[in-house]
């Protein structure tokens, strides 16, 4: 029977490189999303709310500017937007503090794994650093340096086994303060245009600041522009299109 110490209960009866392999999985998990493959970050977050509140001003706009007056029509969208604006800053901040809570989670386990397995901590590392082409007397002597500092064979175990960069994570209100400034931004320049360009005006500078966030976060993913243009612009028209078009059946 393998003891808690023992290679066998380490490894689970798996190859090193197999264990490594799961290792990283495990890590990645660890850094996504709960909801899903959305990217974090301030930048990210500032996006993906300005995409969220245009879109959704836009579809509200849609529903309540031909059922109310002007006045009650504003004073329903600034009424949603209070909660709205809280909804998607506390979001982001539980979002980024879940996930911060895993990576600690995963940061505690190695920890450990150093601490009552550092012969196979030390077999993991000469598998790493062979893999990187080292050999002989240098693959020794890097894994008996790494070896030497537990701080720095944590912060090794986890970038190289785990794939998690501790230095990429922010901090949970910097990305909420993303959120914040993404809903924030919709409803000043929908304001604007409101006040300019009249009701026309409020879907047409809705629907830009969808495609521009759209852009924004395919940069930040480094996917191609154009398709996510054509992807985004359609999703804004039918979106808004099935409340339109809806209305006007039940309106005849």
């Amino acid at each position: 029977m393998p003891t808690p110490h023992s290679p066998q209960n380490h490894f689970e009866g798996k190859s090193i490189p197999t264990h490594l392999k799961e290792a990283r999985i495990k890590g990645a998990r660890a850094a996504a999303e709960t909801h899903g493959t959305e990217i974090s970050g301030q930048k990210s977050a500032f996006a993906d709310t300005l995409k969220d509140t245009s879109l959704t001003l836009t579809l509200l706009w849609l529903l309540l500017f031909p059922l109310l007056p002007l006045k009650q029509t504003l004073l329903a969208l600034i009424l949603f937007f209070a909660g709205w604006i809280f909804w998607k800053t506390a979001r982001s901040a539980c979002f980024g503090w879940a996930r911060l809570e895993r990576l600690h989670r995963v940061i505690e386990e190695e920890r450990w794994e150093i601490e009552h397995h550092r012969e196979q901590e030390r077999e993991e590392l000469f598998e790493l650093y062979r893999a990187k082409g080292f050999e002989g007397e240098l693959l020794s002597e890097v894994v008996n340096v790494l070896m030497a500092d537990d701080n720095r064979l944590l912060e090794i175990m986890l970038e190289e086994e785990l794939g998690v960069p501790l230095e990429a994570y922010e901090h949970p209100l910097q990305q909420a303060s993303g959120a914040f400034l993404g809903a924030l931004a919709a409803l000043l320049i929908g304001s604007a245009a409101f006040f300019l360009f009249s009701s026309a005006g409020v879907i047409s500078a809705f629907f830009l600041l969808f495609l521009l966030a759209g852009v924004f976060t395919a940069k930040i993913e480094k996917i191609p522009i154009i398709p996510a243009l054509v992807w985004n612009a359609a999703i804004f028209c039918l979106s808004g299109g099935l409340i339109f078009f809806f209305q006007k059946i039940v309106n005849s």
